[in-house]
């Protein structure tokens, strides 16, 4: 979702004149995703599959949490395979990310994780993760495609927001919410908490697995003096405010919508921007997979991690899975 409605954010939204006449539409919505889940025959593929999903539309961190596990499962000595949509991308699958790929072709987030690991993009999963396992996966981390119920899924992580929590807490298209959110957490096995905020979430089971997170730049990236920001992403301004925590010296900073496709101008812009500044130019490695190399020149990208803990505890959770999944 790439411009998410206002009144979407926190629960003063549910009572919006748009939350309210859409609200027949979120109940259809819904009724579908469950009807969807409900009936499905996901099809096993031959190696563990991990998904890693949230509730909401929108960016919460799938994809650094995706990059943090596979590190930890080669870490354990085992082959991750990472499975994508694709999204902005118009390929439709199955393929094998090569350096070849471009963000139109197979969107930012594919290209960004394929400059460290086996990336197939597939709009069909099933055929993705077939092609995955086919192709020598240990384990394939499917980056997105919680509600999608055509694979088998041996273990499935929810990404939580802190700080955007649920929004107004409604389904699409009257709030964020992908699905029902007490019936998203039931199917969940474990819950990842990203970021510090006081939002509302939703309530779980006390055995319920939970893991906390935080998003963290490379400091070292960031260059001194002046700096203009740029930032595509679900929430632009968390790039920001992490830049300037880091003692970053923010001149300027432009905002845009998730996966927004920068045209040459909007560069050209944002560069004279910076010029008139003094400054020089900042973004997300998401962001900077969607430019081409012309308008990549003189731009800084800052690599972002996901912390993960307790770091003890999710090791045991991905050992126990492998373990369960060994012929």
């Amino acid at each position: 979702m790439r411009h998410p409605p206002s009144f979407w954010q926190g629960p003063d939204g549910r009572r919006h004149p748009l939350a309210r006449l859409l609200r027949p539409l979120s109940w259809i919505y819904g009724a579908v995703v469950a009807r969807k889940l409900a009936q499905a025959q996901p099809t096993k593929v031959g190696c563990p599959v991990i998904c890693i999903g949230n509730l909401t539309m929108g960016g919460v961190g799938k994809t650094p949490f995706a990059d943090s596990l596979a590190r930890l499962v080669t870490e354990m000595g085992y082959t991750p395979h990472l499975l994508l949509r694709g999204y902005g991308g118009h390929e439709q699958g199955p393929l094998r990310m090569t350096d070849a790929h471009t963000a139109n072709a197979v969107g930012d987030e594919a290209c960004m994780l394929a400059q460290q690991w086996p990336v197939w993009v597939a709009k069909d999963r099933a055929q993705g993760a077939q092609a995955a396992a086919a192709a020598g996966a240990d384990v394939i981390l499917m980056d997105d495609g919680f509600q999608n119920p055509s694979v088998y899924k041996d273990f499935s992580f929810v990404l939580i927001d802190k700080t955007a929590g649920l929004g107004n807490g409604l389904v699409f298209p009257a709030g964020p919410l992908r699905e029902v959110p007490d019936a998203g957490v039931a199917r969940a096995d474990a819950l990842v908490l990203v970021g510090d905020g006081d939002a509302a979430l939703p309530t779980f089971p006390s055995d319920k697995r939970v893991f906390d997170a935080h998003i963290q730049i490379d400091t070292a990236a960031i260059p001194s003096g002046p700096l203009v920001a740029f930032a595509g992403i679900g929430r632009p301004q968390k790039f920001f405010d992490s830049l300037t925590e880091a003692g970053a010296n923010i001149a300027h900073t432009e905002p845009f919508a998730d996966h927004h496709p920068y045209s040459p101008s909007e560069i050209n812009c944002i560069k004279a921007k910076a010029a008139s500044l003094g400054a020089q130019l900042v973004t997300t490695e998401k962001d900077f997979a969607r430019l081409s190399p012309a308008d990549a020149e003189g731009i800084t990208s800052i690599p972002a991690r996901m912390a993960l803990s307790p770091q003890d505890g999710l090791k045991a959770t991905l050992t126990q899975i492998m373990a369960r999944n060994t012929l």
